[in-house]
């Protein structure tokens, strides 16, 4: 399931990408979709103009994520919600071991997605949203150039200095959620430190790939 998801998800990243390829200072903060139209075309510029990202180089392909994506993704809630009601009966020590090795996860998953990037247009839906929201969601229509459209929607919430996203759903599909059934599989036969043990063996062993 963990690496069908992560095949659809390519589309899913670069449009992340090209959603939060930069922040405006708090002061300014924007609204999401005015977020989304003012950085798009300035970060996938970058993605086809990047010879190294071209040539498939993980390494700059990685700081590319660090720099310009992960930042603005609340990596805290997307652990939880892929855990579920465990999450609560782990201790703090071990939240945040799972939610770093998750991070590690879905950067590993998802850093060959850009060099995929192939003139998709995105095609953005008008923002539902009334004053006073602090959590919304973010639709688009990738629009590719074989094969149907793809939907997909952001989880939003707005923190004190930004909005950051919790979720990711790809064609009704959540990117985070869909993690669960595994997660709580781990967790019924080796504990939270079983699932620990499991995200971390899985993130080196991408690693030594």
């Amino acid at each position: 399931i963990v690496h069908a998801l992560a095949q659809r998800a390519a589309l899913a990243l670069i449009a992340a990408a090209a959603f939060f390829g930069a922040a405006p200072p708090a002061a300014a903060q924007e609204a999401p979709d005015v977020m989304v139209k003012r950085v798009a075309q300035d970060v996938l510029a970058t993605i086809k103009s990047d010879p190294a990202i071209q040539a498939g180089n993980e390494a700059r392909i990685r700081d590319v994520l660090e720099a310009k994506l992960l930042p603005n993704f609340d990596f805290a809630r997307m652990a939880a919600l892929a855990m579920g009601r465990n999450w609560r009966s782990a201790t703090p020590e071990q939240q945040k071991r799972i939610t770093d090795e998750f991070r590690a996860l879905l950067v590993r998953t998802y850093s060959g997605a850009l060099n995929q990037y192939s003139n998709e247009t995105i095609d953005y839906k008008p923002l539902r949203m009334n004053a006073g929201d602090t959590e919304v969601t973010v639709r688009r229509l990738v629009q590719r150039a074989s094969g149907a459209p793809i939907e997909i929607d952001y989880g939003m919430e707005k923190k004190a200095d930004a909005w950051k996203c919790y979720d990711v759903i790809v064609a009704g599909v959540s990117l985070v959620t869909n993690y669960r059934d595994e997660f709580n599989e781990q967790i019924k036969n080796g504990g939270v430190d079983g699932l620990i043990k499991t995200l971390a063996d899985r993130n080196r062993g991408v690693a030594a790939k």
